[in-house]
């Protein structure tokens, strides 16, 4: 199944107008490489296509080239593919492998001759002058998997469909009962194939969730390959420790992360980086505590208290095993779902462009997301059972006109409906919930 990504659009208007450089980041697996070559093939791009993997020579010639023309040299000698100024579109995939890429290609961009995307795997982690790189000259999107609106091409949803439930959102109107019905079966399909393009195609092509439990477990045993390949000995452990304790701690009451669990004695201090590499590479998202639920939600921010999040619902379902996918799609009561939900609506903010945080207070008590809507903080609590109506956080902080809180939001198994300061909304109407923020790309 040839899958459509909402970031081709940002790939194509790069294409027809900028004369910067184009930087895809994001997680191993997420289909970047994929969507770069075809989206530039459908384009009538002429491409050279370069894997600093697949051909190690092609970075001896990176560090060597000053101008572009010993560039188009250099890769000539290495490529039967054709280089033509003015022409050619210059594909570098897995650049991580080439740390000065970032800062060496400001002049052949300048040069004007060639246009170049690049691509690759940890490049927060890898590449660490990406951040801080000149705009005049590169342009970064970061890609993650498949979003829930993304997801629902398995489903041949169609756009009239999709476009009447966002009016519903945005018109806080119910939804008819047999569409919310569906709507919330497609979106238990995703909690358990979650949104890798891998998983997804071998879930639309076979409907088989072994199969793409098999997938799900490739990805995981690539990533902990890569702990071990870009970190020092000493951290790899750590690292495949982390990773592997965030799906226990996602069943906890509180869901934040506690570094103490995984060994007695351990401090966030002394292992911030290990967090902060997971976080780079794209395979876990953080929630950081806010003190404060109030604008600027920056500045309120506690980053030795988080909750840590798997990159792909799926993938967390699957490390849960087969019997909470059952569990799942037969809506057990018994299931504790509250950190899958979470989960899911995390990465749906991050892929948004929101920054997640959470409230925790002993006065008013916890709220499970905070975040900046519309120049208003939204708390938004999340819940997977019956008893959805009861949020007495959310109500005291909505009543405390301290905080400037014009609504909330609760996501559940449920239909559309507001109560005074509360809007009630489907868990997969999160969809729906844009941040607002231009921040993917500024073309010029």
């Amino acid at each position: 199944m040839e899958l459509k990504r909402k970031s081709s659009r940002i790939i194509r208007e790069w294409y027809h107008t900028s004369k910067k450089a184009l930087l895809i980041k994001g997680a191993r697996q997420v289909g970047k490489t994929y969507l770069i070559r075809n989206v530039l093939k459908e384009e009538g791009a002429d491409l050279f296509e370069i894997n600093l993997i697949n051909a190690p020579r092609a970075i001896s010639v990176l560090k060597q080239a000053g101008s572009i023309d010993e560039l188009i040299m250099g890769l000539s000698t290495i490529s039967e593919q054709i280089i033509t100024k003015g022409k050619t579109v210059v594909f570098i995939d897995e650049v991580q492998r080439f740390k000065e890429m970032i800062t060496k290609i400001k002049f052949w961009v300048d040069d004007g001759s060639l246009k170049f995307v690049l691509s690759g795997s940890h490049l927060g982690v890898e590449l660490t002058n990406i951040d801080s790189a000149p705009v005049g000259y590169l342009s970064t999107h970061e890609m993650y998997p498949l979003d829930f609106e993304e997801f629902l091409q398995t489903a041949q949803i169609s756009p009239e469909t999709i476009d009447s439930l966002r009016n519903s959102f945005e018109n806080r109107s119910p939804v008819m009962d047999a569409v919310n019905d569906k709507m919330m079966e497609l979106f238990t399909r995703y909690l358990m194939v979650g949104g890798m393009p891998e998983a997804v195609c071998v879930y639309a092509e076979t409907k088989n969730i072994n199969k793409v439990m098999e997938v799900h477990r490739d990805i995981v045993r690539q990533y902990k390959l890569d702990f071990t390949q870009y970190e020092a000995e000493n951290k790899r452990l750590l690292l495949t420790n982390v990773y592997d304790l965030i799906p226990a701690e996602l069943l906890k009451q509180n869901k934040r992360f506690i570094i103490s669990d995984l060994k007695k004695g351990l401090h966030y201090e002394r292992n911030e980086n290990t967090f902060l590499w997971l976080r780079k590479a794209g395979v876990a998202i953080a929630s950081f505590n806010a003190t404060e639920p109030r604008i600027p939600l920056k500045l309120n921010e506690k980053q030795s208290l988080f909750k840590l999040f798997l990159s792909d619902a799926g993938m967390l379902t699957s490390l849960y095993g087969m019997s909470t996918k059952n569990m799942l799609l037969t809506g057990d009561s018994n299931l504790n779902a509250g950190g899958i939900y979470e989960n899911v609506v995390a990465t749906e903010l991050i892929s948004k462009g929101f920054c997640c945080y959470y409230y925790n207070s002993n006065r008013l008590g916890e709220l499970d997301f905070v975040v900046e809507y519309k120049g208003n903080p939204l708390p938004i609590e999340v819940k997977s059972g019956k008893d959805y109506t009861i949020h007495s956080a959310l109500n005291n902080c909505l009543n405390n006109p301290e905080y400037e809180m014009p609504e909330g939001i609760v996501f559940a198994n449920c239909n559309v409906e507001k109560k005074g300061k509360v809007t009630y909304l489907p868990i997969y109407m999160i969809m729906f919930l844009e941040s607002g923020d231009e921040q993917e790309l500024i073309l010029s």
